[in-house]
């Protein structure tokens, strides 16, 4: 690249996926309409992972968050799929065009575009020139050893930066796209689920319940619902002993008033669907270790976040098309 390693800093501080991009002169149907799907991608990342020695799901996990998350301004601008380069960063800060497509004067003024597929141009709704380009900046900008930095550099933002170590660890264990849901009780357990999304409660303050209630008896199992990654563990005044677990959807799966964790299991670590990850319980509603104010049960929840908005949505129609599926529950630890 044309810039040092300080410039390298300054150009990601200038916020590399910003909340405007304006005067784009392509139109959101033009580029779409030139796009592969997000399937075809996987061989690009492998691509760009051995030329830039950047793990491919650290790409596809990057790509995957600024996908969710892209605000609807950037959206408009650079509908394609994945992380959207600033334009100015794109064509070099200093280039009098800032939608300069020629890979010369992008070189010439050191911007990080980059004509991966050899067409002679390099052009960011172009997936190989894009995620090239974006592993071409990583290797250059910190290395393959530190690549948390670069994410950081990218968004600006903690959360992120562990959404993305998150996604990376779902990518490396069950690879590309990993599919499938699970009920979250073993169906040969008994068990009873009352449908109260959105019921009033009134201990801790008035509010909304925010999920639904499976009724089960003391040390029933808990399964994952999803494949993704334990995000929270451990004690809610609420929810008592709790996971949080979110998926590559950016969605997040709360688990509550469980007895215990699963054997060994970590924040951090990534999950199936069936893996045994706690046991029912009535733990919450105080300090921690209160117990027994109220039947044992798992209160079951799902949050839906765009990376702006998080909000609660009501679970039952998913919990009873899940509990149509065949189950296999997995205990991991023994």
């Amino acid at each position: 690249m044309n810039v040092s390693r300080q410039g390298r800093m300054s150009l990601a501080a200038l916020a590399v996926l910003v909340g405007s991009v304006t005067g784009s002169p392509r139109s959101g149907a033009q580029v779409t309409a030139s796009l592969p799907s997000s399937e075809e991608l996987l061989p690009i990342y492998r691509e760009a992972a051995a030329r830039y020695d950047v793990p491919w799901p650290y790409l596809a996990a990057i790509d995957r968050y600024a996908e969710l998350t892209k605000p609807k301004s950037v959206r408009e601008e650079a509908p394609y799929y994945g992380y959207a380069f600033h334009p100015a960063l794109w064509s070099g800060i200093a280039n009098p065009q800032p939608y300069d497509y020629h890979p010369f004067t992008i070189r010439l003024f050191g911007g990080l575009g980059l004509d991966g597929d050899h067409d002679g141009l390099a052009v960011p709704w172009d997936a190989r020139d894009r995620v090239l380009a974006m592993a071409r900046w990583i290797d250059h900008h910190v290395g393959e050893s530190e690549v948390e930095e670069a994410v950081w550099e990218m968004f600006q933002d903690p959360v992120a930066v562990d959404r993305v170590n998150g996604f990376a660890r779902i990518y490396q264990r069950f690879g590309w796209n990993p599919t499938g849901h699970c009920f979250p009780i073993p169906k040969r357990y008994p068990y009873t689920v009352k449908h109260t999304f959105g019921a009033g409660r009134s201990w801790g303050g008035r509010r909304i319940h925010e999920g639904v209630d499976i009724f089960a008896h003391y040390g029933t199992p808990v399964l994952a619902s999803c494949y993704g990654y334990v995000e929270l563990k451990g004690w809610n005044r609420y929810g008592g002993w709790r996971i949080g677990i979110r998926d590559l959807h950016n969605v997040y799966y709360y688990y509550a008033h469980l007895s215990s964790f699963a054997k060994g299991l970590r924040r951090g670590d990534v999950v199936q669907p069936g893996q045994v990850i706690g046991y029912v319980g009535s733990s919450g509603y105080g300090p921690p270790g209160t117990s027994g104010k109220f039947p044992p049960h798992l209160h079951f929840g799902l949050y839906k976040d765009t990376g702006r908005h998080e909000w609660a949505f009501n679970p039952s129609p998913l919990l009873a098309q899940w509990e149509r599926l065949p189950q296999h529950v997995i205990y991991a630890n023994r």
